[in-house]
């Protein structure tokens, strides 16, 4: 009996609208949202009280390709080049190295507590090798704690790059399963091919995206958002045709648009945050529909085994191996340990094998759902506790809502930026005209408190201020190292 598709479309914006504000338990519990929109979808589904039944892999894949291209691409956009950059190397080794490592451990366990053979140990491994950092950065903010030194951009850094790898690993190992690869050797070279494509790829396209929207001159503004919504459909797709990783460009092309300067620059981002969410809930919903929580049962026991092998050996084998020579403490890596939580990717590439119709896919589907369901309520709930603990944790900086919006027009590389002035700044204390600011830098607002002030040349800045600048990228670049500078006490 098929259902009418206005009952399909009520169900669906009723499922969306739930999720959206149960996401306030989220902020207000510390409970990562990707486990409430699971639930939420395991309770719409076949076994929960909703009654829905839904049993597609290959359209969950499907779904899971898409919105997961669309989550990297708003991640990128996210990214600063200048905080990453000096992690750029533990960064790369742990989305390389260290989701090769996990993998291989992961795998050697699993053979031995499963009774599976070493392959398919190898491809529960490589699924759920990879990190979700959304959830952990989601927890921090509800608890108002931030992390200390370079452990934000890294983990940031890292749970972005780190999907095409284990994407990679799931593909080959099916294919070897599969015998449509003969070697591993086959293997390795594809995985540099995939990598160096993908980087030069998403590298190029994003830079041709700049320039498209810089030099063409739409007459909607709505349409730029399509625009950039199709950009993402065509990287991925160009990058998997061409033999690249599409994840990878998509990730790389998005790093490149968002620390370049164009126009609409403020409403796009915003718009990708928002189809980043909403990409988010339909995948998480329809994960949570796939599974049958039912067959979870009977893979509790050696669930948990395997979720305690990878928190407490594993993962931080992994880190500890991929941060050798990094001038991080052992707290530190600890804490980069213990904040490996595990997402959506893992689920979406448990959906591969059953795809691909191998005969250990349902263990493999169930074991990875319980894996990161255990992963989340476990290791996610703790981690404010963790960072505390470790004495790693920061104050979070709010950040500030400014009562105006900034549009840069054609020939005009200019853009609105904002700067927080450290108590100990030389600045403090001093009147803007004082400063000396290049010409064309100009302070637009200062946030105080709850106040706005409009900035004259006689206002006198103190600690805290948020100062909202009108310049372009290296100008700013330049204003900020000057008036983050310490203040050099006398005498």
């Amino acid at each position: 009996m098929s259902i009418p598709a206005e009952i399909i479309l009520a169900i669906a914006g009723l499922l969306l609208m739930i999720s959206v504000l149960v996401s306030k338990v989220s902020d207000r519990f510390g409970v990562p949202a990707l486990l409430l929109f699971l639930l939420l979808g395991m309770l719409a589904g076949s076994d929960g009280p909703g009654g829905i039944y839904f049993d597609d892999p290959a359209l969950t894949q499907f779904i899971g390709v898409i919105a997961l291209g669309f989550i990297l691409f708003s991640g990128g956009l996210g990214t600063d080049w200048q905080s990453i950059r000096p992690v750029l190397k533990q960064g790369v080794i742990l989305a390389t190295l260290g989701v090769a490592v996990t993998a291989l451990l992961i795998g050697l366990f699993a053979q031995w507590v499963l009774g599976i053979s070493l392959l398919e140990g190898l491809l529960l491994g490589a699924i759920v090798s990879s990190t979700d950092a959304a959830a952990v950065m989601s927890v921090l903010r509800s608890k108002s704690i931030s992390l200390k030194g370079q452990l934000k951009p890294l983990l940031e850094l890292e749970s972005g790059s780190n999907d095409p790898m284990a994407v990679f690993l799931t593909i080959g190992l099916i294919g070897i399963l599969a015998q449509q690869i003969d070697s591993p050797m086959i293997l390795l070279g594809q995985l540099v091919l995939q990598m160096a494509l993908g980087a030069l790829l998403g590298y190029g396209l994003g830079r041709t995206l700049i320039w498209i929207v810089n030099r063409v001159k739409l007459n909607y503004d709505g349409l730029y958002p399509v625009l950039t919504l199709a950009f993402v459909l065509l990287v991925y797709g160009v990058a998997s045709v061409l033999g690249g990783n599409g994840f990878l460009a998509v990730y790389l092309s998005g790093i490149v648009v968002g620390n370049s300067d164009f126009i609409h620059k403020r409403s796009l981002l915003r718009f990708h945050d928002g189809l980043a969410w909403l990409m988010q809930i339909a995948m998480f919903l329809t994960l949570g529909l796939l599974v049958f929580p039912s067959q979870l049962f009977p893979v509790i026991g050696v669930g948990l085994l395997i979720v305690l092998w990878l928190m407490l050996v594993a993962r931080p084998v992994a880190v500890f191996i991929g941060l050798i020579g990094s001038k991080m403490s052992a707290r530190e890596k600890a804490l980069i340990s213990w904040v490996g939580l595990r997402g959506a990717v893992p689920i979406i590439l448990a959906t591969y094998p059953r795809v691909a119709g191998l005969p250990s896919a349902p263990l493999i589907f169930n074991i990875v759902f319980f894996v990161v369901l255990a992963s989340v309520l476990l290791q996610g709930t703790s981690i404010p506790r963790v960072a505390h603990w470790l004495r790693v944790e920061a104050p979070l900086t709010p950040k500030r809502s400014f009562p105006l919006e900034y549009t840069p027009v054609k020939g005009l590389k200019s853009e609105l930026r904002e700067l927080v002035i450290p108590a100990r700044s030389f600045a403090v204390g001093r009147a803007i005209v004082e400063l000396h600011l290049p010409r064309d830098v100009l302070v637009i607002l200062i946030g105080r408190g709850d106040e706005f002030l409009v900035s004259t040349g006689s206002t006198v800045l103190q600690g805290g201020d948020t100062l909202l600048i009108l310049a372009d990228q290296d100008q700013f670049r330049q204003v900020a190292d000057s008036l983050t500078a310490p203040r050099v006490d006398v005498g």
